[in-house]
């Protein structure tokens, strides 16, 4: 019996680690895949000479607009965050200036061209070369833009016709599909780099609203604007942007949501979007605490127009929305885009909170009207003001005509402007700025300097200002 319950174990020693290994050895088969030949030799070759002849080379160029003392062009905080460069502030002068580079593709044989907005974004005179070794600068006419969605129109008026690039379909685009992206890389002529389709549907808000394509072929400064195309020659998207964190992480515009954009930018000039007349600020910690919601998300409102839809639906100041038409809200970005894509002139359902209590309202969004042109401003002259109490470190001052005239300003603008900052001060530090419109003081309506004096007290403070079209709330402490 004990030799018997001896070779049991023994055996069972033996078989045990052999029956173990069988379970846990590894898959040796490949995985099926569907492959088909493989690429030509002379693939890419054969697409530079079918694609490069419709891609042209865009500059621009632009008169510069004084801007308020330590004012700074948010287009340039952009491309920095595109782009990873440092841009530097235009200097203040009165000639035309070089503003940009960039690219395009010609779609239709009578010189229509697609490319970015961001491309001719603010320019006075658009040029456009054929090709590197041409001489030729066409002047081009813009047809019709869109920031949102980053797309423009142009059109140029050709000698002959012109080489065009089919636009194909992005739907059916697969991840570690074979691309090419042409363009015209820091102005160095036609270029074009190879690469593969690494996401599809990368929504990243901050750019665009469309969810875009992410590829790891070479788009650089310049290449905004050309076409992204597969390996049958077909346009499967326009070059937007690259992540200047990282190398080979570059995105496009899918084609088929530029293909439902170019009718209505032809037709019309733009995109009608909805507009409800509010200017917003994101319920970001700081702002959440001053409104005394905890960790609510949402989009604050943080300006009105008195003639506008949210003002006539009853939405005040400091209303935070959550939801609009169904869409969950948790930034200012996704109330423009709900807002934007809802449909004009018919009812639509907001859901806000207000003094902490939840409430829904009607709004009847509107179309969003255009920007009204920008004046141009002599040269900048010193004006005196008055200093804000507590030794807090900014002086203000009320607009006059001249002022208004000087710094670009609406011409029923009442509320004073912030001329001067001292360094190092708490408003400094803050980040109250030079050219800053002031608001409100610690909730209370100004419309003039002396009630910001008056609303100002001993210890913290909370501002809500007007910065280049955009409402801030600043919280800062008396020393």
């Amino acid at each position: 019996m004990k030799k018997f319950l001896f070779l049991l174990v023994a055996t069972s020693l033996v078989a045990g680690p052999q029956s173990q290994a069988q379970s846990t050895s590894l898959p040796k088969d490949p995985p099926k895949m569907n492959l088909t030949a493989p690429l030509p030799a002379n693939l890419f070759v054969e697409l530079a000479k079918a694609i490069n002849p419709a891609v042209v080379n865009i500059s621009t160029t632009a008169i510069p607009k004084n801007m308020p003392r330590g004012g700074r062009d948010p287009m340039l905080d952009m491309l920095e965050q595109l782009y990873g460069l440092r841009m530097q502030q235009p200097q203040q002068q009165q000639k035309p200036q070089m503003m940009g580079l960039g690219t395009g593709f010609i779609i239709r044989e009578d010189g229509l061209i697609v490319t970015n907005n961001h491309v001719i974004a603010g320019a006075d005179q658009i040029k456009v070369q054929l090709s590197e070794d041409s001489k030729d600068l066409y002047e081009a006419t813009l047809i019709g833009s869109d920031e949102r969605t980053d797309i423009a129109l142009i059109k140029i008026k050709p000698k002959t016709k012109l080489a065009v690039a089919v636009l194909g379909s992005s739907k059916d685009l697969e991840v570690g599909e074979w691309v090419a992206a042409f363009g015209n890389p820091f102005g160095h002529g036609h270029s074009m780099s190879k690469g593969i389709v690494s996401s599809k549907g990368r929504g990243i808000a901050e750019i665009n609203k469309i969810p875009l394509i992410q590829t790891d072929a070479s788009i650089n400064p310049g290449n905004s604007g050309g076409p992204l195309v597969n390996t049958k020659g077909m346009v499967v998207g326009v070059n937007s942007a690259i992540d200047a964190r990282a190398q080979g992480i570059g995105f496009a515009i899918p084609i088929d949501e530029v293909k439902a954009l170019i009718p209505q930018l032809e037709s019309k000039g733009r995109i009608a979007r909805g507009w409800i007349g509010a200017a917003l600020g994101d319920l970001d910690p700081e702002a959440a605490e001053y409104l005394g919601m905890g960790e609510q998300s949402g989009a604050v409102i943080t300006q009105l127009d008195p003639r506008g839809p949210a003002t006539r639906a009853g939405l005040r100041i400091y209303d935070i929305v959550t939801e609009f038409n169904g869409r969950t809200i948790d930034s200012s970005l996704s109330l423009v885009d709900a807002v934007s894509d809802s449909s004009i002139g018919k009812p639509t359902q907001a859901k806000i909170i207000r003094d902490r209590k939840p409430m829904t309202v009607s709004v009847v969004v509107g179309e969003r009207p255009d920007d009204k042109a920008k004046f141009k401003k002599t040269d900048v002259k010193k004006y005196d003001g008055q200093k804000a109490p507590f030794n807090v470190g900014f002086t203000i001052i009320d607009p006059t005509p001249a002022i208004r005239t000087e710094w670009g300003l609406p011409d029923d603008m009442k509320q004073p402007i912030v001329i001067e900052t001292t360094r190092n001060s708490a408003a400094s530090k803050a980040g109250l700025a030079v050219g800053d419109v002031i608001l409100d003081v610690n909730k209370q309506s100004v419309s003039n300097s002396k009630d910001v004096l008056k609303n100002l007290k001993k210890g913290s403070n909370t501002l809500r200002i007007a910065r280049n079209s955009r409402i801030q709330i600043i919280n800062m402490d008396t020393p």
